[in-house]
């Protein structure tokens, strides 16, 4: 048996050389490029591929995998929207994910962005770095003195509650499916309205599907309280650009602390060597303001999460390639 993986970086080399240790009846080949139809053919041999990337699968890709032979694609992440699931079923592929590799990990991302942009951080760095050791006027404000709207309450969401509460914020959540738990602690509201009208700060924790994208635009963000401050470790495409500016300079938008961005495969990735070279100018005039922090999609980036990626995404593949059924199996039929 054998396994080709796409994408490797090297942090995640020594847990793939450890899988590899542990499983001798499969052999393990990989490469750094993405996949697509050009690099398909790196697989020649293979039964089965594991791969991650943010742009997407061509059908191309997909084909070429096929005439050699390879049906079972295995992603180290969570989300499929950049797979065709047509292209998926019309070529008999099946697809697995890793559904949960650290919760944790995005969660207390998402919590230190949020307190950076309550305490003003990015400012008062600025102040320091042009010698100002003064206080005013950068005063910050408290969790425990916000309310907190988590739309989303899967397994990040639910971290993302849990480490709130330790602060002693008041928090609200939204989700179509509610879980028990938060059900039983009486966190939920009946509508995004509702979230919108009680939050000092709104972070997302949800999936993209067609009928979310842009769902923080022009119209959800009147309804929010002056002075909102959004955090979105989730998808770029939660949030309407255009909107998000326009929101942040008529100061509706305190503040912002994106992990992801709308078209961040243009940026991220990338080593530009200044703001200035950032070709899309949304992105630019997001990273060019104090009150706006912006990482590189890197929320997930743990030790504990680049091994649990491994580990799940190749133990998936193996599967796929004996004909079992793993639990982290895509239905691309919905």
């Amino acid at each position: 048996m054998k396994i080709f993986a796409y994408g490797i970086r090297d942090d995640e080399k020594p847990s793939m050389e450890k899988w590899e240790k542990e499983n001798p009846d499969v052999e393990v080949g990989y490469t750094d490029q993405l996949l697509t139809q050009e690099t398909a053919k790196l697989a020649d041999g293979a039964n089965g591929v594991v791969t991650l990337q943010t742009t997407p699968y061509e059908r191309g890709a997909l084909e070429a995998l096929k005439e050699q032979g390879i049906q079972s694609i295995s992603i180290r992440n969570v989300g499929v929207d950049n797979f065709n699931f047509k292209d998926l079923n019309e070529l008999g592929f099946k697809l697995t994910n890793v559904p949960v590799y650290s919760p944790n990990a995005i969660a207390e991302h998402t919590v230190l962005l949020m307190g950076r942009l309550l305490r003003r951080v990015p400012e008062v760095d600025t102040k320091f770095d042009n010698g100002d050791f003064t206080w005013a006027p950068t005063i910050g404000k408290e969790y425990r003195e916000q309310t907190v709207g988590v739309i989303g309450t899967g397994h990040i969401g639910r971290v993302v509650i849990k480490i709130l509460q330790g602060f002693g914020a008041k928090v609200i959540a939204y989700d179509v499916y509610h879980n028990p738990d938060i059900e039983k602690q009486g966190l939920y509201v009946d509508s995004l309205e509702d979230i919108y009208k009680q939050s000092d700060v709104i972070t997302l924790h949800v999936p993209l599907f067609d009928s979310n994208k842009y769902m923080i635009n022009e119209k959800a963000i009147e309804q929010m309280k002056d002075g909102v401050f959004i955090v979105n470790c989730a998808r770029g495409e939660l949030i309407d650009s255009e909107a998000l500016i326009k929101g942040l300079d008529d100061k509706k938008i305190a503040g912002a602390g994106l992990d992801v961005l709308d078209r961040e495969n243009r940026v991220f990735g990338k080593k530009w060597g200044s703001i200035d070279n950032l070709p899309d100018s949304d992105i630019k005039n997001l990273a060019e303001r104090e009150n706006v922090i912006i990482t590189p999609h890197n929320a997930f980036y743990t030790e504990t999460a680049v091994h649990n990626m491994i580990k799940i995404s190749f133990d998936s593949n193996k599967a796929l390639i004996e004909g079992q059924t793993p639990d982290t199996l895509i239905d691309t039929n919905k």
